[in-house]
């Protein structure tokens, strides 16, 4: 690869490394407010770091006649990612005491969103951690991702190619100009993220609990300030509130675009979105009268409780509203199940995404129609436009490396000393980017700190593979890739 180009992508990666810095000014402010000066000289050693590297990358300034091919914008997604990732788990260790490799799980899961943690005792941990564990969540939902729309045009980059290689968005160009939608996306996630804070509040959290818990449901992340995630909670509410901001983060940001710019349909009439909700539904209503006939809940309680934990998972947002591991092996296998699907393509929510399965039965649905009426020419449509060949290709592809990858990683786990339930159910929550596992050790009333440090770095690294979709990281792997 020329030398321009790195000079090129390592003058970009200098400017998330300042916006990084910058951002820590905010948990600075929460810690004079909550009057914690003890944790202040943790961040702004953090920030100034941050911010001299961050200078370093872009004082040499960006190469006038580079221009960033498609194929760079792989190194670029996954360095971005890996190094914002490196300097955002400084404050961590420094105010937690706890080791990088910890540091790094745990700032990693939040900036996927995945929600994993190896924190204990966050219910009198300290302010500025729980608001940065929060912030991280809501960078790596999609301010990032927005800001990079917003920047990188202004760089003669390619901002909406960059979106694309970090989800799995294929849907048509609601502007003209990738930094106007980029502003777009960015005033809605954060009118998102404001209603949130507000509806939490009214809900009967305190202002901090609410803000913490808006910015990490809005991007599906699922970082609680409590241990006891939503159950420390017991206002319906606040459940219903995490409910519908969780469903919000999960469905497409470029409809809302769409939607605010004068197409009212934009959402109502998405396959995706419809086969979404449907989905969700139907699973609330099935499982809820299941759970209210086995146990002692009122069915309104049954319904409510199962609503937040499988549009938890489904949504890869990791919240827990008790322990579901204790209600049997229907419910336990069928989390399991629930952990693979995922929210919408163009949302913060990880997993494989409900179109991919619309997609799988277009095509399983043509396949028999094929061999009932083998000289028939059949249409595959999707969302009211023709499936081509690339389209079908990526999706298979993707699919099988998806569950080649947590296979992989599960054989890995094992071999580090876990056992069969903690390895697969942890590879799974991982690549999927959902947050808890399943088992007594990583199931959602436990957490990843007793792992030892290799699974923990195993388990990074899949989580960084899950929220980057996979090929985008695997590409860099590829001889053909660093030939000229």
């Amino acid at each position: 690869m020329a030398l321009p180009t790195l000079r090129t992508i390592g003058f970009i990666i200098g400017i998330f490394l300042i916006t990084l810095a910058i951002s820590m000014a905010i948990p600075m402010l929460t810690l004079l407010i909550f009057e914690h000066p003890e944790d202040l000289n943790a961040f702004l050693w953090s920030s100034l770091i941050t911010l001299i590297t961050g200078l370093a990358l872009v004082a040499p300034g960006r190469p006038q006649n580079a221009q960033l091919r498609p194929r760079d914008m792989y190194l670029l997604t996954t360095g971005s990612w890996t190094v914002v990732c490196a300097f955002a788990a400084l404050p961590m260790m420094l105010i937690a005491h706890i080791s990088y490799t910890d540091a790094i799980f745990e700032t990693m899961s939040g900036i996927t969103t995945t929600g994993s943690t190896v924190l204990v005792g966050l219910d009198n941990m300290s302010p500025g951690i729980l608001i940065w564990r929060s912030m991280l969540h809501w960078l790596g939902g999609i301010g990032f991702i927005g800001m990079a729309v917003a920047i990188l045009p202004l760089l003669r980059v390619g901002g909406m190619r960059l979106f694309q290689t970090e989800s799995s968005d294929w849907g048509e160009k609601v502007m003209p100009r990738s930094h106007m939608a980029a502003k777009y996306l960015l005033l809605i996630y954060l009118a998102l993220t404001l209603l949130g804070f507000l509806a939490f509040w009214a809900a009967g959290m305190s202002p901090f609990e609410a803000i913490n818990h808006s910015m990490a449901s809005i991007s599906t992340g699922g970082f609680s300030t409590s241990d006891s995630s939503l159950a420390h909670w017991p206002q319906p509410a606040v459940h219903w509130t995490a409910v519908g901001l969780m469903l919000l983060g999960g469905m497409p940001f470029m409809l809302y675009v769409a939607f605010i710019r004068g197409n009212r349909n934009a959402l109502f009439k998405d396959h995706q979105v419809r086969g979404f909700i449907g989905f969700l539904l139907l699973t609330w209503l099935v499982f809820g009268t299941w759970l209210w006939i086995n146990s002692d809940y009122a069915w309104l309680d049954a319904f409510r409780i199962v609503a937040v934990n499988v549009t938890s998972i489904v949504t890869t947002t990791g919240f827990a509203l008790g322990d579901y591991t204790t209600w049997g092996s229907f419910a336990v296998l069928l989390f399991f199940y629930l952990t693979f699907v995922g929210g919408c393509s163009g949302s913060t929510s990880g997993g494989l995404k409900i179109f991919r399965f619309q997609v799988a039965y277009v095509l399983l649905k043509a396949n028999l129609m094929q061999l009932v009426h083998p000289r028939a020419v059949i249409k595959q449509q999707y969302n009211n436009h023709n499936l081509d060949e690339e389209i079908v290709r990526s999706m298979i592809t993707f699919s099988f490396f998806f569950t080649i990858t947590i296979g992989v990683l599960a054989l890995a786990l094992t071999l580090v000393g876990l056992d069969w339930v903690t390895a697969l159910t942890g590879a799974a929550t991982a690549v999927c980017n959902v947050g808890p596992g399943l088992g007594p050790i990583i199931g959602p009333a436990g957490n990843f700190a007793s792992l030892p440090d290799s699974a923990k770095w195993l388990l990074s690294a899949g989580m960084l593979l899950g929220r980057l979709e996979i090929l985008t990281v695997l590409v860099l792997i590829t001889r053909s890739f660093w030939k000229h």
